[in-house]
């Protein structure tokens, strides 16, 4: 397996993107990968937008829920996500939000750190819609979409955001049982994004 951009030379292709679905292991990979390599994650989910953000375009609604549709790119800042990870790879340092997912809305700031070799994780739902604009600025490394069973998604995202109280237990199951449908169709969505489809193992393997 061959991740993209993985022959590249330039030493700003640094940005690692790891995406996928939500629940599928992310963020337990990128701190696996930050214990063993020290290397800085960018927690690209802090970029979403504020609930009552006013600016266009209008934060998308989930039909059949009444509440906005968190899983809709459309509720995230992808031009500041995409400015934080080349402001990061340029100068060592950046600024990023730090999102309550219980309140939707960001309660503050925290800066990241990279050194001139490390390589920088950049992890989040919404991950793969920057793939190309990483690639055109020169900073990415490799991108990948990391999956499992949909059932065992389904199982470990409900766990995590009950114990984490982001949103009404209700209200995560019916957004659990519709994620987990619709996950062959995000997996296939990522991959044409340019994504490369593989398991959590798989990847710190080809990173390590």
């Amino acid at each position: 397996m061959t991740p993209p951009d993985s022959a590249a030379t330039v030493t700003r292709a640094r940005v690692v993107v790891l995406a996928g679905p939500s629940g599928a292991g992310k963020s337990r990979l990128a701190e696996r990968l930050h214990q063993q390599h020290g290397w800085p994650i960018v927690r690209l989910d802090d970029f979403y937008r504020d609930e009552d953000d006013t600016d266009a375009p209008p934060m998308p609604r989930q039909e059949g829920l009444g509440i906005i549709d968190w899983d809709d790119p459309d509720s995230w800042h992808s031009a500041a996500a995409v400015a934080a990870l080349v402001e990061l790879v340029d100068t060592g340092s950046t600024q990023t939000p730090v999102y309550d997912l219980s309140t939707s809305r960001a309660v503050g700031t925290t800066t990241v750190t990279a050194g001139a070799d490390d390589l920088v994780l950049a992890e989040g739902i919404f991950a793969a819609e920057i793939i190309g604009r990483l690639r055109e600025a020169g900073v990415l490394h490799s991108a990948w979409c990391i999956h499992h069973r949909p059932s065992v998604t389904f199982v470990r995202r409900l766990v995590r955001d009950l114990r984490e109280h982001r949103k009404p237990p209700m209200v995560l199951v019916r957004r659990g049982w519709g994620l987990m449908r619709a996950e062959p169709e995000v997996v296939r969505r990522q991959e044409a994004l340019g994504a490369v489809s593989a398991r959590a193992g798989e990847v710190e393997a080809q990173l390590a």
